[in-house]
This record gives structure tokens, sequence and C-alpha cells, in this order.
């Protein structure tokens, strides 16, 4: 299972894409969609299926990438869904929703967080989760005793303020 922490989708193509940046379109290669090479770089294909997903934390997200998250089908929650439950129902719901994976994998991309705590990042968003939202985040997901591995993504030191993104 895989759970994509992150202010961003993701989840763009090469043609619904505003920018073109294809940092902007991992998840949809490893669902399959994609340019051919990065679709195709694993043992399968798609790498990973829909129902073991789940986006949390996502608030810019273009028009056309929102049309293509519904239409996947992936569990999305988002930083509205953070405000109005919390984090703790928001991990439980999308633990529970992962419930068939034994392994997680967790994708950690920093501006997931409030760039009030972590300005080092290319593509701040404000209205992220703080430090306590994050960190309980990280602790449930421990709890679970499935988590086998992490990556960490976008920090950009050049960006940072006195190195509190590191710090943090």
């Amino acid at each position: 299972g895989l759970i994509w922490l992150d202010a961003h989708g993701d989840m763009n193509s090469a043609v619904s894409s505003p920018s073109g940046n294809i940092h902007g379109m991992p998840l949809s290669c490893l669902l399959g969609d994609g340019a051919e090479p990065l679709v195709s770089i694993g043992q399968r294909r798609p790498a990973l299926d829909v129902e073991d997903v789940v986006i949390l934390g996502v608030r810019a997200i273009d028009t056309a990438e929102a049309s293509l998250i519904r239409a996947s089908g992936v569990k999305t929650m988002t930083m509205r869904d953070l405000d109005s439950y919390g984090m703790q129902r928001v991990m439980e719901e999308s633990l529970e929703h992962l419930g068939q994976c034994s392994r997680l994998h967790i994708s950690f991309d920093v501006d997931f967080l409030d760039p009030g705590i972590a300005p080092g990042v290319g593509t701040r968003v404000r209205g992220g989760p703080n430090y306590r939202e994050a960190h309980l985040a990280m602790e449930l997901l421990a709890d679970t005793g499935r988590v086998t591995s992490v990556d960490v993504v976008e920090l950009n030191p050049c960006l940072d303020l006195e190195n509190a993104t590191a710090s943090l």
C-alpha cells in the first residue's frame, strides 16, 4: 500500500499538466498512465492498484488533475478533510482503506507541511499540516507496524530559511 502525503496530487499526465513538469506526474505513472518508459519501469504494470493508494493532505490541484483523480478512484483525503475531521480520524480512515495491505510505503513530500514550518520546498502551498499534526500522522503510521519504507522528497536546501526545513 502507498500513502502519498503531498500538497499536490501528482496525477497529471503530459496531456493534462498545465506546467508540463514531470514531477507532477509520478503517481499517475505508478498507476499505469504516463510515458511508456516510466509506466513500464518495474516488473509489474501498473506498479500499483488504485485501491492500494491513499492521497493525503492535497490542497493544490488544477481542474484537469482533479478530474483525473476522481476518475481513477484513488482514495483522496484533502486538507479540508483534515481540517474537518482531524488528523487522527483521517489517518484511521486511510489505514482502514489500506487494511488489505500488509506493508505500507509512505511518500512524504515536504510540501505536505505548511510552508510556515517548512519553507525549503520548490512549490510552497499555504494551509498544510503543522508540526504536531504531521508528527501524529507519522506516529499513527509507525504504530501499525506495517511501514516498510519511506521516501522524503522535494526538500530544497537552497530555498530553506536558516535550515528550518532540514531540521524539522
